[in-house]
């Protein structure tokens, strides 16, 4: 439905005077971040599971450390005996109480299978250690995306807004021209259609901003508010080093999937050692102290009988109908896939290293070229307006002219937020993402 000209007013102001109301204190990205590290149940999975990895090396060394156990018991005993020699006989009950206790020591001497198992619980405790690590990275990069898409979001809504009040004014300009003759009806019905198309955009530029803040609370338990934004001037860094191989070299040598993976792979060749240690002799130190004490024969006094014994215990297996034959095989089939996903592992990391460093070099040179394309939109859209006044130019060209202008400011947000956002994956890529690299973005930030 057309609308009237007081109408067309309150639209524009209202898209002028909102966004000054807004509070003055937003939150800013390192603040998501810690946030989300309390609250994130993802980040704190791991945290469990790297807790409960931390364990396997205490495991591993009781295998080392001497084992001492105790027994005892006390039994209460009704005995009989029944004595004949020749035409005599005779018959006894005894009831006592008898009492016995016993204290065990066994020290490893030679275990193959338990040394060798300790030294894979210290290549198991530094995967669970990269892998915690991982996360702690994909955190990062989860909030900065989070936080980001917001903020692209809240861009492309203020660019449609925008539009929206400024095709109200060419409304309103094309209805007054209409009414004192120096315009027809046609430029009216196409402000009216770039109007009504508009405000069908803004309500879909809402919604999908409230689906990203949505997307950013259920990472910090919390409606976060207001966002600092990318500053006007920010300027954004370029990689160092200026080259694409360093980057991937070091993503193929430290990123932490890699790192995580190789402690993997070597705990496999472990595991190939502690299976083949199923046919090698065991060698044990053995104490054991024992007591017992009850009645002599007969009921004829009391026995009590003191035990201590300390030797060498050997153990040598012999046939264990072909199991530790078929784990070792086992076990170096295990081993052969960890070094094919270690493969795996590194190729993905240097195609991440490569796809981070494009992103943000072409970032960049995006950003630098919408700039400038912003300026031509802009004088573009003054020569039209100058051109519709002096009657060269018609309404739908001023209106073109508009929404490049705001398509354009849109473009350029996203073509920013998406080059810190590759910025900090190319970091992740190489494994040293971390806090810091949040901070340094932080600081191009500022209230709205």
């Amino acid at each position: 439905m057309p609308l009237n000209r007081r109408t067309l007013k309150s639209c524009v102001l209202l898209t002028v005077i909102l966004p000054a109301a807004l509070p003055a204190f937003a939150v800013d990205l390192v603040q998501i971040y810690r946030d989300a590290l309390a609250y994130d149940a993802q980040y704190a999975t791991a945290r469990a599971n790297a807790e409960a990895g931390r364990e396997k090396q205490p495991q591993a060394l009781a295998g080392l450390l001497p084992t001492i156990g105790a027994t005892g018991n006390t039994f209460g005993n009704d005995t009989s005996f029944d004595v004949r020699t020749g035409s005599l006989s005779a018959h006894y009950r005894n009831q006592y109480n008898s009492n016995a206790y016993n204290v065990n020591l066994t020290q490893p001497l030679f275990r193959w299978q338990n040394l060798v198992q300790y030294d894979q619980s210290k290549l198991l405790v530094m995967q669970t250690e990269a892998s915690f690590a991982q996360a702690g990275q994909d955190l990062i990069l989860r909030v900065a995306q989070a936080y980001v898409d917001v903020l692209v979001a809240i861009e492309n809504l203020r660019a449609v807004q925008a539009n929206k009040a400024a095709i109200a004014q060419q409304l309103a300009q094309a209805q007054k021209n209409f009414e004192v003759g120096t315009a027809t009806i046609t430029d009216t019905y196409e402000s009216q259609s770039r109007f009504d198309l508009a405000t069908a955009q803004e309500i879909a530029a809402q919604s999908e901003l409230d689906v990203k803040r949505y997307a950013l609370r259920v990472l910090v338990g919390r409606d976060p508010g207001e966002l600092n934004r990318l500053r006007p001037k920010a300027a954004i860094e370029a990689p160092q080093p200026a080259s694409m191989e360093p980057w991937v070299e070091a993503a193929e040598r430290d990123s932490l999937v890699v790192q995580a993976q190789e402690a993997a792979l070597e705990a496999a060749s472990k595991a190939v050692d502690i299976n083949r240690a199923g046919h090698y002799p065991t060698v044990d130190v053995v104490a054991n102290y024992g007591a017992n004490n009850g009645p002599g024969q007969f009921g004829l006094g009391a026995i009590d009988t003191t035990t201590r014994q300390v030797g060498l215990q050997v153990n040598i297996p012999i046939f264990q109908g072909g199991a530790v034959n078929s784990r070792t095989r086992e076990a170096l089939a295990k081993r052969d896939a960890e070094r094919a996903s270690l493969d795996n592992v590194k190729r993905n990391s240097a195609l991440n290293a490569r796809q981070a460093y494009l992103g943000v070099v072409n970032g960049l040179a995006e950003v630098k070229a919408l700039e400038a394309a912003l300026v031509s939109s802009l004088s573009s859209l003054e020569s039209n307006r100058l051109g519709y006044e002096v009657g060269v130019r018609i309404n739908i060209d001023v209106l073109n002219a508009e929404n490049q202008v705001y398509v354009t400011r849109r473009d350029l947000a996203r073509a920013r937020y998406n080059t810190l956002q590759n910025q900090l994956k190319l970091k992740a890529a190489v494994g040293s993402l971390s806090e810091t690299d949040l901070e340094r973005i932080n600081a191009l930030l500022e209230a709205p």
